[in-house]
């Protein structure tokens, strides 16, 4: 495998570990800054939304830089961006920092997808892309369990983390990665948007949105679910995030398969409905670690196999704007995950630590209804077998540029 490949993962890897770790050390961040566990949370808001709104027009701005350059400063400011957040003094100062590593992840994470397919032969570039977008995965899976454990006795270690990987991908991409030629027409920020005006994809859209807003409003406040299993203890937090991480590699596996054989609409219903349940049981299992383990294997399975199926449907409404509408996905995705935070706190203040997650049961059966509604009766797209460009969009939690 290419070691430029690899680097381009190593930066993806720490992206994706930055994206959600903070949910592992709330309650350090909480203590040393002496704000709510809900305030610190806020932190994931803040990230996730400023990717979410900053990467269209970023990309629109940066569309004519050469790849080499722009991929070396995306991972120069997401590096100093976290060095400044583990040199934060006060929470104000590191919700700062926070949008300014959303900056740059927002503009690193879609151009490695996009020069990961120049770097291989044409019959490859799936499995390039699968590479890169794996670094995002692989984060979830060790990244967020690896950071929450550095960080169980000072949260700032977990950013020193973040930066020592941005630095090493800086490093091995300068070195090793030669120029590359800008891109012949890249789309504009109206461009970028104008699918927008599709019934059909603002649709698949909206599900998207309402699916990791469900998804991430539980995911965020984990460790105030399980507390009564984990009684607190780093080390416990760490094992359900890190079971967690490896269903959720499965999970994306399974979605992938699953999409091909049974078709999109029956992925997203069945897994939306099966994660409902999930969150409608965490009252009760989050008591125990049997339970808080259990939770942590269903619930990514299905989450993750419905976020292979999310992309896959908005692509295949018009094959030959695929990337586009990824990118879209990738927006209403962050957004989702924004929105996550605050949803997330506010239901516990209204329910407590215990049942907060009934809120997010609600919300996913809105975004299975949602989904019913605008699949049935789709055609061939809906059903899994369109002309999708399948290996970016089954992976994919971000978007290709």
């Amino acid at each position: 495998m290419p070691v430029r490949l690899l680097l381009l993962a190593l930066g993806t890897f720490a992206v994706g570990t930055d994206t959600m770790v903070t949910a592992g050390i709330l309650g350090p961040v909480a203590d040393d800054l002496g704000v709510s566990v809900t305030a610190a949370g806020q932190l994931v808001t803040v990230f996730a939304l400023g990717y979410a709104l900053l990467a269209p027009p970023l990309a629109a701005l940066t569309a004519r830089w050469p790849r080499r350059r722009l991929l070396l400063t995306a991972l120069t400011v997401f590096g100093v961006a976290n060095a400044l957040s583990a040199l934060a003094p006060s929470y104000e100062a590191l919700l700062a920092t926070r949008v300014l590593a959303a900056a740059g992840a927002a503009l690193y994470t879609p151009t490695a997808n996009a020069v990961a397919t120049t770097l291989v032969a044409p019959e490859r570039r799936g499995r390039a892309l699968a590479t890169v977008l794996g670094g995002m995965t692989v984060a979830t899976a060790l990244g967020v369990p690896l950071g929450t454990w550095v960080g169980r006795t000072d949260w700032r270690l977990t950013m020193w983390l973040v930066t020592v990987l941005s630095a090493a991908a800086l490093a091995g991409l300068a070195l090793l990665l030669r120029e590359l030629p800008v891109p012949a027409a890249a789309p504009g920020l109206r461009d970028r948007l104008a699918p927008l005006r599709d019934r059909r994809v603002l649709g698949a859209a909206l599900t998207t949105l309402v699916f990791f807003l469900a998804f991430q409003s539980v995911y965020i406040y984990l460790a105030t679910a399980v507390a009564p299993a984990t009684g607190g203890r780093a080390e416990r937090l760490s094992l359900v995030l890190l079971v967690s991480g490896v269903a959720s590699v499965a999970g994306s596996w399974l979605g992938g398969r699953l999409v091909d054989r049974v078709g999109v609409r029956r992925v997203l219903l069945v897994g939306s409905t099966v994660a409902a349940g999930a969150f409608a049981a965490l009252p009760w299992a989050g008591r125990s670690m049997a339970g808080a383990l259990a939770y942590a294997v269903v619930t990514p399975l299905a989450g993750w196999a419905v976020s292979v199926a999310l992309p896959h449907r908005l692509a295949s409404l018009d094959p030959g704007n695929a990337q586009l509408l990824i990118s879209l996905n990738s927006s209403a995705l962050y957004l989702g995950t924004a929105a996550g935070g605050g949803v997330g706190s506010a239901a516990i203040a209204l329910f407590g630590g215990r049942w907060f997650p009934l809120a997010a049961t609600v919300l996913t059966l809105v975004a299975a209804a949602t989904a019913w509604a605008t699949t049935r009766g789709a055609g061939p797209g809906a059903a899994g077998v369109g002309p999708v460009a399948a290996p970016a969009a089954k992976r994919s939690r971000v978007a290709v540029r």
